[in-house]
């Protein structure tokens, strides 16, 4: 079957980054499903993984966790999928990747996908939606209020894939206001549309601009990236007994600044449960199953934003340098092969 991978990690300027690959086809067995892998995104995962973590037992390394596809086979322990379900997902960091015509998946992290979206639409969103729905709903419990604190929550970065969806569920699930950060117009535009409430710039200081609203200290922080040049802010504007959460890899992460208002950290990783195997794994299912339904409703629309061609390596490496560049607005996605 075709893939792209790559042998050896490191910088996306060599020839070989990214490579067209044939590789075997695998088999489900178990609690797997065999996807027909018929459209991915790109996330920075991707390229993270692409630039430091080697290649084993002598097979490419295949990347890529977002797809959406067709069941064509399932394991003997499976029970809640069959062949011609279309699914979406966004897989396992432990396992290849989506990045290849046929791929394997445990069905507990699986949904169907959106009866209402392109195949090109629903694979732009499993990633970033389990992530925020997790972090909003799980980790900062945005639905449990902080005492005395403004009913709003904060979100640096609100033009990218996470941001998007995030200030999508906070408008389907609940009554808080929404601060999104963006420093374009274009991107500020996006924001707005998605249904932020508020848009600040995050390259300028944000307390000033918070305070500005007039709504008083946000109760919940959630930071989707550049997280250590923004955490004396937040520990400045974020209310006392406040929510932060982050996603991103700061080099170091002095949590001190939090320690006189009593805000608690949030850290969110997709993959924890997939990787663990921990004994609610079938939450992301039930998420998945959810958001399909608002979707399907009219309630949250897909964060696509432009379809990159055929899955093939330089598509690929195309999508890489975009992400790269921090410049990318909602998801890159690419379909076929």
């Amino acid at each position: 079957m075709k893939a792209v991978g790559y042998h050896q990690p490191g910088a996306l300027d060599r020839n070989d980054a990214l490579l067209d690959l044939e590789v075997e086809r695998p088999q489900a067995t178990g609690r797997d499903l065999l996807v027909r892998v018929q459209a991915v995104s790109v996330n920075p995962v991707d390229y993270k993984v692409r630039q430091n973590r080697p290649a084993e037992n002598g097979q490419p390394a295949i990347l890529g966790w977002d797809a959406v596809g067709e069941v064509v086979e399932t394991g003997e322990a499976v029970t809640g999928f069959k062949p011609g379900d279309v699914v979406w997902y966004a897989g396992a960091i432990d396992r290849p990747g989506t990045n290849a015509e046929y791929h394997l998946v445990d069905e507990r992290i699986v949904g169907h996908k959106p009866a209402s979206l392109s195949v090109a639409a629903a694979a732009a969103m499993p990633l970033t939606t389990l992530t925020a729905h997790e972090m909003l709903f799980e980790r900062l419990r945005v639905s449990s209020p902080v005492p005395g604190a403004a009913p709003a929550v904060l979100i640096i970065g609100g033009a990218g894939g996470v941001g998007s969806i995030a200030i999508q569920l906070l408008r389907a699930k609940t009554d808080l206001q929404v601060i999104a950060t963006a420093s374009r117009d274009e991107t500020k535009a996006w924001v707005r549309d998605l249904g932020a409430h508020h848009v600040i710039d995050h390259s300028q200081p944000l307390p000033a601009q918070v305070e500005a609203l007039g709504i008083g200290q946000p109760g919940f922080v959630f930071s989707t990236t550049h997280t250590g040049a923004y955490l004396d802010q937040v520990a400045e504007l974020i209310a006392p007994q406040g929510r932060f959460g982050l996603i991103d890899d700061p080099a170091t992460l002095d949590i001190s600044v939090f320690k006189s208002k009593a805000v608690s950290i949030h850290w969110e990783m997709m993959f924890t449960r997939s990787l663990f195997e921990t004994a609610d794994i079938a939450a992301q299912r039930d998420i998945l199953e959810e958001v399909a339904s608002l979707i399907d409703t009219g309630r949250i629309r897909s964060t696509v934003t432009d379809t990159l061609g055929q899955i093939n390596a330089g598509n690929l490496r195309h999508a890489h340098e975009i992400l790269e560049s921090n410049s990318a607005r909602g998801k890159l996605v690419l379909e076929g092969f």
